[in-house]
């Protein structure tokens, strides 16, 4: 695919969970508007694939793999090198994310609770701490976070439990780093997904009682793919969305609306 515009040229971005989904939509859709892109996930090879098209197609993009975003010390690395290779940070997509789907009862601690919570909180946290004195050294810079329609809504016949505690957490994380980020130039915005077609959930959708009640919840009635998100993630990282920060975007169909 050949390069779709500039409106995202000379912008160094972190793109994590770069190797499947939300986060390979978001890096590649970055890169073909001109952003040079540093991925990373927690699959070499996944991270591989995505490295592989994105230079086929003659995109500036690397990436850091494997990389545990729970271990502080995969995070610092994945900053340095960021810096090493692109010269600074002036964008953070925080893409990567598990979880465990559980109802309460079947629920355990550690393993499920415990390992969402990490997983879809944690990463985001180290990540914003450790680029954020490359974000002000910069000038300012964008953060875009994924909370989730889960976040405000729960979706019957679904085990979202400790999915909806992690995106409710991030939502409201974002809103603090906006506040902070505010005197830096630092903005922070999130974005609210809802049922989209990825790796992860094409499982999950061959349930039919749980895509019927997705799909129940639509205005507009499809299931959404990587490059919805994506889009909205090359306007809010750009220039033009300069006044927009502590912003919610819920692109979800229409699911949460009603």
């Amino acid at each position: 695919m050949p390069s779709l515009s500039q409106r995202l040229a000379g912008k160094v971005a972190i793109v994590t969970g770069a190797g499947s989904g939300i986060g390979q939509g978001c890096a590649l859709m970055m890169a073909r508007h001109g952003a040079r892109v540093m991925g990373c996930d927690i699959s070499a090879e996944r991270a591989e694939a995505t490295a592989a098209t994105a230079h086929s197609e003659g995109f500036e993009f690397d990436s850091v793999h494997p990389c545990d975003l729970t271990q502080p010390a995969e995070v610092d690395r994945l900053v340095r090198a960021t810096v090493a290779r692109f010269g600074g940070i002036d964008t953070l997509v925080n893409a990567a994310a598990t979880a465990d789907f559980h109802w309460i009862e079947e629920m355990e601690y550690e393993a499920h609770w415990r390992h969402t919570l990490t997983a879809e909180l944690d990463t985001v946290f180290l990540v914003c701490k450790a680029a954020w004195p490359q974000l002000k050294a910069r000038g300012g810079g964008s953060i875009v976070n994924f909370a989730s329609a889960n976040a405000y809504v729960a979706l019957k016949n679904s085990a979202a439990l400790a999915h909806c505690a992690g995106k409710g957490g991030v939502l409201a994380m974002t809103r603090q780093l906006a506040m902070e980020g505010g005197p830096h130039k630092i903005r922070a915005n999130t974005i609210s997904p809802g049922m989209i077609v990825t790796g992860a959930t094409r499982p999950v959708l061959e349930r039919p009682e749980l895509k019927a009640a997705v799909l129940e919840k639509k205005m507009i009635a499809r299931l959404g793919q990587p490059e919805d998100i994506a889009w909205a993630v090359v306007y809010l990282t750009s220039d033009e969305a300069s006044w927009v920060t502590g912003a919610d975007f819920s692109i979800d169909g229409g699911a949460t609306a009603w």
